[in-house]
């Protein structure tokens, strides 16, 4: 494979309709990508490794080698970053603190995660934070911050609180904004009579998580929606049109899950409305199937329709990417490798798009170019493009990564 000579074709095949390759390339490793950590372990964290998940998370299937420990965890996104170009970020969860005692999650500190941060440096990663609103005993009705009882309710709010300081101290330490995400499982199984009450509580929740003020150059808050969970199937108490006034309300960021709507919404189509009104949104970006399944992502048409829509409309800054799967079923790093590589392969098809040709001709009103040129950009060498970028970031061009993963198998996974 001659990669410079392919490059070559690409330039002069893009360069027909405006656009620069080598300024695309620029513009997908610039962009930072959130990788989850909770993929390489099925989300069982370092609390209690062998504890039972609960609250709407379910990763499913039993292949070998899942991380055990801190130590895994870590080695395995290490020999993952390795296949994956651009640049990174490591999202982590609450239960994954660095503690050889039990810490309950309300007194969780900086001092828990100052390995991490130490770790991300020597790696070159930010990081981003959630606090874990579930798998908890005081989850256990279903309720967190929307709880009735006010004991329980303040133990999640200062949960929520010592989040955000050590989303803030990550964007400290390591010089990149990090984005702090809340999401609660709260919810009713079977019908409720009385939603309002409990939005109530979470409303009042969030006033007082929010009211401790942390700086938005080192951290910023995103909130959650989502359509129903694993236990809360009649009702969510999060919802997005709740998620959409609190964020209105607090200057907050909007997540948008992929999974977290209905089967026909594409959240493609909710990021310019969104930012109509808000500051930002964090993208969580996972593959449903039928459901908020958290498959691995694919390079499938949404997908690309995600990163045009943020390129198109000129959302660069205002948007955080992350990634939001958890697949027990395949070996959990080509997870991570697949997933990632291919949020990746979007963010460059956005890039290598004629937007500014486009616009001209939508605003001319001349609809028959415009659908004539997204046709065919569709067979323009992408490709040979890709594999220059991967050759450009050291990391493994075509299918030779799947190689690496195979040996890291064999020689790592599967002695576990």
């Amino acid at each position: 494979m001659n990669i410079e000579r392919n490059l070559e074709i690409a330039r002069e095949a893009y360069a027909k309709i405006g656009v620069d390759v080598d300024a695309a390339i620029k513009y997908a490793a610039e962009t930072p990508v959130s990788i989850q950590c909770w993929q390489g372990d099925d989300v069982s964290g370092f609390e209690a490794p062998d504890g039972e998940l609960t609250g709407g998370i379910q990763s499913t299937g039993n292949y070998p080698g899942k991380a055990r420990n801190i130590n895994e965890l870590r080695a395995d996104f290490e020999f993952a970053n390795k296949l994956i170009p651009g640049k990174k970020k490591l999202s982590l969860h609450a239960i994954y603190l660095d503690s050889e005692k039990a810490v309950p999650r309300n007194e969780i500190s900086t001092e828990h995660f100052a390995s991490w941060v130490q770790w991300a440096r020597e790696n070159g990663l930010g990081l981003d934070f959630n606090p874990t609103f579930f798998s908890h005993p005081l989850s256990a009705d279903g309720f967190t911050l929307s709880n009735d009882d006010e004991g329980i309710r303040k133990f999640w709010v200062e949960h929520g609180i010592k989040s955000r300081l050590i989303s803030e101290y990550f964007g400290k330490e390591l010089g990149m904004t990090s984005c702090n995400n809340l999401w609660v499982p709260d919810g009713f199984k079977d019908t409720p009579v009385n939603r309002a009450k409990k939005r109530e509580n979470l409303a009042k929740s969030y006033e007082e998580i929010f009211a401790v003020k942390t700086d938005d150059k080192y951290n910023l808050d995103a909130i959650e929606s989502k359509v129903f969970g694993i236990g809360a199937e009649s009702c969510t108490i999060g919802s997005h049109e709740f998620y959409m006034g609190c964020a209105m309300k607090h200057g907050k960021l909007l997540t948008l899950d992929t999974g977290h709507y209905h089967p026909t919404e594409v959240v493609s189509d909710k990021i310019s409305g969104v930012l109509t009104y808000l500051p930002g949104v964090m993208l969580h970006v996972s593959r449903p199937v039928r459901w908020d399944s958290d498959h691995v992502v694919i390079l499938d048409d949404e997908l690309k329709a995600i990163t045009t829509e943020i390129r198109r409309g000129g959302f660069e800054k205002r948007v955080h990417i992350g990634l939001d799967f958890f697949d027990g079923s395949i070996n959990r790093i080509a997870c991570w490798t697949i997933g990632a590589r291919n949020m990746e392969k979007a963010l460059l098809w956005a890039a290598l798009e004629p937007v500014a040709m486009l616009q001209k001709f939508e605003a001319e009103g001349d609809f028959t170019s415009r659908l004539a040129y997204l046709e065919e950009i569709k067979t323009l060498p992408f490709g040979f493009v890709w594999d220059a970028y991967c050759a450009q970031h050291n990391v493994p061009v075509g299918d030779a990564w799947l190689a690496d993963v195979k040996k890291y198998e064999a020689d790592v996974l599967s002695v576990r």
